[in-house]
């Protein structure tokens, strides 16, 4: 029997690519929580062995709510806290400092670690959502630390689903310069694309819309509410008269009506200005939507402040109401999925109360479009990473030889 050559070289292991979704979950937020765990899903199905860290706000509850959606996923804040850092709300300074910090982890002991680990990312990807804009100007430096970590890895950055208004003022040139060190740009409405000069994408959601988004039952309301008492410019109390104006005008018997929590608290206090006009209203916390799916169905109407439950309940075939709580913000939002053809009315007007709609929500065919469509930008976003290979060092020159009582000994000491 031959004797295995013990000084024949042993290959290195294969390295596990290393992906890293920038993300602001685990406060929790239906929309941010459902984007994030949509890509968790994607890249269980196509790159299970690959590791993959999720950079967000609130990495210990993020880990909880998205647990098991990948077999390797990790969670950490590296780039929060190195926003949350820069002393200016200014967001060319923001960008600067995070960037900066990136190709010098000392100016941030505490994270050297997690920066030295965003220098090996193969792929950086901000995924999409609303929170790189001028209601959080320093969270620029979400953008910046990504283009950093490429600079320094050699990696690909990726940006999907975007919405960048309201913009700061002036900070166009700079949300353009940090866009040319991304490989794939996408953002999900007009303005943003204008502000970038990029064609118009998709939100993220898309790209996990199915089934076991919905809770399976057929004891649904007939009438739903979505509303949030943050970012309300009106004043919660007249969106509560808004919507308990249509409730009577459409002459919507309390008890077949529900209301669903896409924030927790946050989204309950619109309902307890109601609550006792409406006896027998079903209503659905956080808590039940993200454990048994959302209580949606094409046979419902919906009234929603909130983005992402226009998008999936029109997704369940709904019709709907989109208020309008601050037009530089939630306007822009919810025209995008109206202009993709979600077929509900957008209410800009409070003191105007609509007809109950009756269109119904997306067609099944057009959102088939659109996850495919998400589906093949996927592929481009992980599609393997080619790194140019290293120069071969030249051999360095035999010394001349020293004399044996004088010789010396040195030390070569590699990073």
């Amino acid at each position: 029997m031959p004797v295995p050559d013990s000084t024949a070289p042993v290959p290195e292991p294969a390295r596990r690519a290393l992906y890293y979704l920038v993300a602001p979950v685990g406060h929790p937020n239906y929309g941010d929580e459902l984007i994030a765990a949509s890509w968790l899903r994607h890249l269980a199905e196509v790159a299970p062995d690959a590791d993959v860290w999720v950079d967000t706000h609130s990495p210990g509850p993020a880990a909880v709510l998205l647990d098991g959606l990948h077999p390797r996923a990790k969670f950490t804040d590296t780039l929060w806290r190195l926003c949350w850092e820069v002393a200016s709300e200014d967001p060319w300074q923001a960008a600067a400092w995070v960037r900066e910090a990136i190709h010098n982890p000392g100016m941030m002991p505490r994270l050297h670690h997690g920066i030295e680990l965003l220098a090996e990312v193969d792929v950086i990807h901000v995924v999409g959502g609303g929170y790189i804009n001028k209601l959080w100007p320093k969270q620029i430096g979400l953008l910046a630390g990504a283009a950093a970590a490429v600079e320094r890895s050699g990696g690909r950055a990726a940006m999907t689903g975007q919405g960048l208004l309201p913009a700061c003022d002036d900070v166009t040139p700079l949300l353009r310069a940090l866009a040319d060190r991304f490989e794939i740009v996408e953002v999900r409405d007009e303005a943003s694309a204008e502000m970038l000069d990029v064609p118009v994408g998709l939100d993220d959601a898309f790209i996990g819309i199915g089934p076991h988004l919905y809770e399976a039952t057929e004891d649904l309301p007939e009438v739903m509410l979505c509303l949030q008492s943050d970012l309300v410019e009106v004043g919660i109390g007249k969106l509560a008269g808004a919507v308990l104006s249509m409730l009577r005008s459409w002459k919507i018997p309390p008890e077949k009506i529900g209301v669903v929590e896409g924030v927790p608290r946050v989204d309950r206090e619109v309902f307890a200005l109601l609550e006792r006009e409406l006896p027998g209203a079903r209503f659905y916390p956080f808590s039940h939507i993200w454990t048994h799916g959302l209580p949606a169905a094409s046979h419902q109407t919906w009234i929603s402040t909130r983005f992402h439950l226009h998008m999936l309940a029109s997704a369940a075939g709904a019709s709907g109401v989109a208020v309008s709580i601050r037009p530089d913000y939630y306007a822009t939002k919810h025209r995008s999925l109206a202009a993709l053809g979600s077929n509900w009315t957008l209410l800009e007007d409070l003191n105007q109360v609509p007809d109950r709609p009756k269109k119904g929500g997306y067609a099944p065919e057009v959102l088939a479009n659109f996850k495919r469509a998400k589906v093949e930008l996927a592929k481009s976003i992980y599609a393997p990473v080619i790194r140019p290979e290293p120069e071969p060092e030249a051999p360095a020159e035999e010394p001349p030889a020293a004399p044996p009582r004088r010789r010396r000994w040195s030390r070569i000491i590699r990073d």
